[in-house]
């Protein structure tokens, strides 16, 4: 089974590949964002092994997050 937990883009670096901070919480992590080109600075994405695979909305993150709390996990730990 795949966990892709959402986090949100701190910043964006585009050379030589298109790479980010993104925040799950506490934790922040280097993220591919090769498959969300249009996403920038303070857009929510879904994380999966370090590849960011789609864009979310800030309702559709928020009701993920509460998800994984109701399973006893925090953003970051999939």
């Amino acid at each position: 089974m795949c966990l892709g937990v959402p986090g949100q883009i701190l910043d964006v670096d585009d050379s030589p590949l298109r790479m980010g901070r993104v925040a799950f919480g506490p934790t922040i992590k280097e993220v591919s964002l090769a498959c969300v080109p249009d996403a920038g600075p303070g857009a929510w994405v879904v994380v999966h092994a370090g590849l960011a695979l789609d864009q979310l909305d800030e309702e559709a993150a928020r009701l993920m997050i509460e998800g994984l709390a109701q399973l006893e996990l925090e953003p970051g730990e999939g």
